[in-house]
């Protein structure tokens, strides 16, 4: 787009040349030459950053603080809105496939496990690892190339109505609920009000779009009623599309064979852990709705790249197995870790727990019960600032590390905590060791 288009579609007004935009960014740091920078003000000022910007290649850039200008630029009112209607703008420039991913836990990975299933067969723009908000998603619609057959969409929500406005941006035509749980109950008050927030994303679709429903979570189950098109309804064992015959390889990778309205087919997944059956399921639903053949999509699931940290598999140097699982973490998905470190043959299973942030009252309850459970699975507790899991508490990595001691091939540590626990370093020093 050139420089007219975003003063045009921002309603801003352009200072200096018409030049051409080959990309769009809020981060200064990725800058490779060309792009439109536009400054948020969060806990920094990205109006700091402008002349950097420039320095570094930007084209041009958005301001809200018309003082200060570097080159060409378009002056808006708000940097934020402003993005809001360029992604308003590409929109109207994309096909009509979008998908949108909602849920409580697994919108990542069924994001990149649609983009694998779909990659062989479309051209295929996918969110950039997390970006699921009122920034994001934009971003990620303006950075779709101008030949794409289908655009992935993350969506993410920290309250009611966040969901509804993603969607008015993103306008989906395919929506995917994974789960709803207790994940951010703090700002939602309840599971239920999770639910409704979620259900947003089957509101917005059209009556010709296609609402695939995870039928194992009832909350998730019970927003077919909100569809106003097709329901394509997905299960570990009902649905229309469901796994049979499921089994795991000594690096946690799941083979099954998937039963579908578009045939049924063997299945080996690329990445790690019993829960990416259920998002893989998910993933093959969209490619069948999309046209893709089972086996092709089948195919494209074996080769997937995985965002960072999320049930990375590896072997340290001493032989031990660590599972990197560190992204994030709720009840829901420190429960899918644990059964998936129980599933491995070791002698010793340790589990590394840190804090699932964002639960409100439920905190001392989940972390006691997530404790409960790891002892239940014969799995050794280290919690790292979070005694409430009970095992042995420690106050952080150097500490988790201390008390993991000398590692060797027969064990098995799974490193789980949510996004401000950092435990991925711990992870990293575990495969460095």
């Amino acid at each position: 787009m050139r420089l007219s288009d975003v003063a045009a579609a921002t309603g801003g007004r352009l200072i200096g040349a018409d030049v051409l935009i080959s990309g769009t960014t809020i981060d200064s740091r990725t800058i490779s030459g060309g792009e439109l920078f536009v400054p948020i003000v969060a806990a920094r000022d990205g109006h700091d950053f402008v002349e950097a910007a420039v320095a570094a290649g930007a084209a041009a850039h958005l301001t809200a603080d018309a003082s200060v200008v570097h080159g060409d630029a378009v002056v808006v009112d708000d940097t934020e809105r402003a993005l809001t209607a360029l992604g308003d703008w590409a929109r109207d420039k994309l096909p009509d496939r979008v998908v949108g991913i909602t849920g409580s836990v697994g919108k990542t990975s069924t994001k990149d496990l649609v983009a694998a299933a779909l990659e062989g067969s479309r051209r295929v723009h996918v969110s950039y690892r997390s970006f699921n908000n009122e920034l994001g998603v934009p971003l990620t619609l303006l950075g779709a190339p101008d030949d794409v057959d289908v655009v992935v969409v993350e969506m993410g929500a920290r309250g009611a109505g966040h969901i509804a406005a993603l969607c008015r941006v993103a306008r989906p035509t395919i929506g995917v609920v994974t789960r709803v749980g207790a994940a951010h109950t703090e700002l939602f008050g309840s599971i239920e009000s999770v639910a409704d927030a979620k259900a947003e994303l089957i509101d917005a679709l059209p009556v010709w779009g296609t609402a695939v429903l995870n039928v194992d979570d009832p909350a998730v189950a019970a927003m077919a009623a909100r569809a106003a098109g097709d329901v394509v309804a997905y299960g570990m064992e009902t649905g229309d599309v469901r796994a049979v015959d499921i089994t795991l390889d000594d690096r946690l990778r799941p083979s099954f064979t998937v039963v579908s309205p578009w045939g049924d087919h063997h299945v080996r997944l690329g990445t790690a852990g019993l829960q990416n059956v259920s998002n893989a399921l998910g993933a093959l639903a969209v490619a069948g709705i999309m046209g893709v053949g089972i086996a092709d999509a089948a195919a494209g699931l074996g080769t997937v790249e995985m965002s960072p940290w999320r049930m990375d598999v590896r072997r340290s140097r001493c032989g031990a197995l660590v599972i990197n699982d560190a992204y994030n973490a709720n009840p829901m998905s420190v429960d899918a870790a644990l059964r998936s470190l129980a599933a491995v043959t070791a002698r010793r299973k340790v589990a590394v727990l840190g804090l699932m942030a964002e639960l409100g009252d439920e905190h001392d309850r989940a972390h006691a019960d997530m404790g409960e459970l790891a002892r239940s699975l014969g799995i050794e507790v280290i919690s790292v600032d979070e005694p409430g899991y009970g095992g042995t508490a420690v106050t952080d990595i150097a500490g988790a590390a201390e008390a993991l001691g000398e590692l060797d091939a027969d064990d098995a540590v799974l490193v789980k905590g949510s996004r401000v626990a950092g435990l991925e370093r711990l992870a990293d020093r575990l495969l460095a060791d």
